[in-house]
């Protein structure tokens, strides 16, 4: 009887669409798990393929592409080295599944298939994948492994899902091993702790939960893998944001097989977003090609904490900033641009734009005549400095980093052509009133994977000095807003939580500032629909995308919701339905 098994976890970074790479990130880790004196090497979900690969996967030639690369991976384990485990896209009988493949003694020893598929926000896996079967534990060292596949154990039961952990239990599984692509929100951990720990006390099994790494696109994978022995105690638990290989030595004994590795700290709240947003500029600027990345500066936070994301992200050498000033530009902004960019220490530079945009308004002199100046040519500087920043990335090749944050772009305070241009926004999910705590939580902490320096690196002026904004020449922000906490309160409410008006009145907020956030809210769709992609941390992002048309007439006025009239409702009886159908 099998008493000992040593489990290596592959916590990596793969890449959508590099079969290739992504094969040769399984041979690294297999051969590092050889050394380890590994049984058993996991990686996550779909990982030959990357994930989420959505609608490449359905191309023919990328299926056969993750084929060719796992059949060549499983011959290559005939060298009596460790088992692996690794997810890949899987075409049978006219079918494509999400699979996981087990590849040992020089063949695809075995294949199982996700049963249950999301179909919610960032996830349609419906919309590509076929239903897999329900199937048994896999066999590897004599020992049985329950391969659940990521969704496979995360929702509950109900008439569309079935459940694997249940059936693996009661067909002989010893350890459950749950490969996953799950990305980061805010305080994810204890929402997958929770379920892991439900899983183990309906089976009465350990359970390793492997996740993936790293950005892809606006989706941003933090890691925190973890195992749980079968009294739920934490059997060992990954670095978070970072790729780690780690060996689990299992031993077996009267009650089940046992666990004890280290335990690394979990990264989450303030410090998990930020550490997000770094990682999720670094992999679209790495994984896109880019050399580097440039922004304007305006000595206001928004820009700062780009720059200090940035830096950390690619290191000084690949971050450029520009300081485009306009007459309405004040010199605390001059000067704290400045500060900044030695404090950080990326290549800064300063270019007037009076000339551009005196030029654009004599062009528009003629057409404009007769005509009051209004936001029209208010918005010309934001216009200009879009110009500007796309040509000189343009010319060097380094992407354009938006700096508008969530709170600002929500109410429509950004221009579109103008201060939204850009490849990728870090800070798009962010809420103002987060950037200034984050802000401050940089200057005192940093990610341990971060490049940029330790310290001081936004000046405190910044981030304590009130908010200016040249949306509206020398008015602020604030002039035309609540103030931010005020402001995000209503958002929240209103974005992440959908409530009525009415109720967030009666929570105390002004019904006049509640609506007239509602209006704003509702007419910035076409903006929102054009933005550069950006990091994504709340959660509801993940629940259900906000997809609201832009040409919409429906206005919530503020009052109690209408109470329903059930009496005037006609419904057939379950039995005249059963008889029907």
């Amino acid at each position: 009887m099998t008493t000992q098994l040593s489990i290596a976890l592959a916590q990596l970074n793969p890449t959508v669409g590099d079969v290739a790479g992504n094969a040769d990130k399984v041979r690294a880790a297999r051969s590092r798990a050889k050394a380890d004196g590994a049984d058993l090497l996991v990686l996550s979900e779909l990982f030959i393929a990357g994930y989420p690969p959505e609608d490449l996967v359905l191309k023919p030639a990328f299926q056969a592409a993750c084929r060719a690369a796992v059949e060549e991976l499983a011959r290559e384990t005939s060298d009596s080295g460790p088992a692996v485990l690794v997810g890949t896209p899987w075409a049978e009988d006219g079918k494509l599944y999400n699979a996981c493949a087990l590849l040992d003694g020089g063949r695809i020893a075995a294949l199982r298939f996700k049963v249950n598929l999301p179909n919610y926000g960032v996830f349609d896996e419906k919309r590509v994948f076929a239903r897999g079967p329900i199937s048994g534990p896999l066999t590897i060292r004599d020992v049985r492994i329950g391969l659940p596949i990521c969704e496979d154990i995360w929702v509950e039961e109900s008439e569309e899902y079935e459940n694997i952990v249940e059936c693996l239990a009661e067909t002989g599984a010893e350890i459950l091993v749950v490969p996953n692509g799950s990305p980061y929100w805010r305080d994810k951990d204890d929402v997958r702790l929770s379920v892991a720990v439900a899983r183990v006390t309906e089976s009465g099994l350990p359970l390793i939960y492997l996740n993936q790494v790293g950005g892809q696109d606006e989706l941003v994978f933090d890691g925190t893998s973890f195992a749980l022995n079968a009294d739920r105690t934490l059997a060992a638990q990954l670095p978070a944001f970072e790729e780690c290989i780690t060996t689990l030595r299992w031993t077996k004994g009267a009650n089940g097989w046992h666990c004890k590795s280290d335990i690394a700290p979990v990264v989450d709240g303030d410090e998990g977003d930020y550490a997000a947003c770094v990682l999720g500029l670094r992999d679209y600027v790495q994984k896109n090609g880019f050399p580097g990345v440039l922004l304007g500066v305006s000595g206001g936070i928004d820009s700062a904490l780009c720059a200090a994301i940035a830096v950390d992200a690619l290191g000084a050498d690949r971050v450029r900033g520009v300081m485009l000033p306009f007459k309405y530009t004040a010199q605390v902004s001059l000067d704290d641009a400045a500060k900044l960019a030695t404090a950080l220490g990326f290549r800064y530079e300063v270019l007037p734009i009076a000339a551009a945009v005196n030029g654009f308004e004599e062009i528009l002199a003629t057409p404009f005549k007769g005509l009051p100046r209004d936001i029209t040519e208010e918005n010309l500087q934001a216009r200009t400095r879009g110009t500007l920043l796309m040509a000189m990335s343009n010319k060097t090749g380094a992407m354009v980093v938006t700096t508008g944050n969530k709170s600002e772009m929500s109410v429509g305070y950004a221009t579109l052509y103008g201060d939204m241009n850009g490849g990728f926004n870090p800070v798009k999910d962010i809420y103002k009133t987060e950037v200034f705590r984050l802000s401050a939580l940089r200057n005192t902490w940093k990610p341990a994977f971060a490049l940029g320096p330790s310290g001081e690196v936004i000046p405190p002026n910044i981030i304590t000095r009130p908010p200016t904004a040249e949306l509206r020449e020398n008015q602020t922000d604030q002039d035309s807003l609540p103030p931010y906490d005020v402001l995000d309160g209503i958002l929240q409410r209103l974005v992440e939580r959908e409530q009525p008006l009415a109720s967030i009145i009666e929570e105390g907020f002004d019904r006049e500032t509640v609506t007239r956030i509602d209006r704003l809210l509702n007419i910035a769709e076409y903006k929102r629909r054009q933005a550069a992609p950006g990091v994504k941390v709340t959660r509801k992002n993940f629940g259900r995308d906000r997809r609201y048309p832009i040409t919409n007439r429906f206005r919530d006025l503020g009052k109690a919701l209408p109470k329903p009239d059930d009496a005037l409702v006609t419904r057939s009886s379950r039995g005249s339905v059963d008889v029907f159908e």
